[in-house]
């Protein structure tokens, strides 16, 4: 059982992107302990410090592990089960990188949406490596991220129906086609053309633009922008 002599908070950072074709979120991969450690791949996250802010500390920790800066990080669960970092396949790791590896460990989960153009995650710290990894092609991850993704992704389905938040993953100039394709991809099912078009032609913020596509094999597409309050 845990040690319920120490109770720790600590932040775990679920960050989407979206690059023209798959719907993605951030990695890192554990630093490797030892010739028969198995470095596993996580959400980045860190423990909060004493006195510190929770959305500071998921700021902090994003720029520490990945060296991301400037975004806008949501919060949208906690979790906290007993056993959550219980794991053998966790605690040899924790117990290198942790004072207190056997305290119960509850942690806050936050979430952002990035254009990938825009960013380029670097290691650092206790991550080895950072990645790209499709939403839909999910290793096992370290510790209970694998559920933590899963509600990171339900939270952005629901966000995605109630708000056009989605406009946060396209580049800043975009077709209708590759916005479909993103709420494709983000939903996980196909969308009739003709009424999703209908749709996101009523969005007083969709800005058409006087350019096309270019550089590609097909008819060139219309170009639009996103511009919040442009009524």
């Amino acid at each position: 059982m845990p040690n319920t002599q120490y109770l720790d908070i600590s932040i775990d950072c679920v960050v989407f992107g979206f690059d023209d074709e798959q719907l993605k979120v951030l990695l890192i991969e554990q630093n490797k302990l030892d010739e028969e450690h198995v470095a596993l791949k996580a959400l980045p996250g860190d423990l909060v410090k004493k006195g510190e802010d929770l959305d500071e500390a998921a700021t902090r920790v994003l720029s520490e592990l990945t060296n991301m800066q400037g975004l806008f990080l949501k919060q949208f669960g906690a979790f906290g089960h007993p056993e959550r970092v219980r794991g053998s396949k966790d605690q040899k790791w924790l117990k290198q990188v942790r004072e207190n590896p056997d305290a119960h460990i509850v942690t806050i989960g936050y979430y952002s949406l990035v254009r990938m153009e825009d960013y380029k995650p670097i290691a650092a710290s206790f991550a080895h490596q950072t990645d790209w990894v499709d939403v839909y092609e999910i290793p096992e991850l370290a510790f209970d991220h694998n559920i933590i993704l899963e509600k990171a992704l339900e939270r952005l389905r629901e966000d995605t129906q109630n708000n056009d938040i989605s406009f946060e993953l396209l580049p800043k100039k975009f077709t209708l086609g590759q916005l479909q394709k993103l709420h494709e991809m983000i939903l996980d099912k196909k969308l009739d053309k003709r009424n999703f078009r209908k749709n996101v032609k009523k969005l007083d913020d969709l800005i058409p633009l006087n350019e096309k596509q270019k550089g590609v094999f097909h008819k060139p597409a219309q170009l639009y922008t996103f511009e919040r309050g442009a009524e």
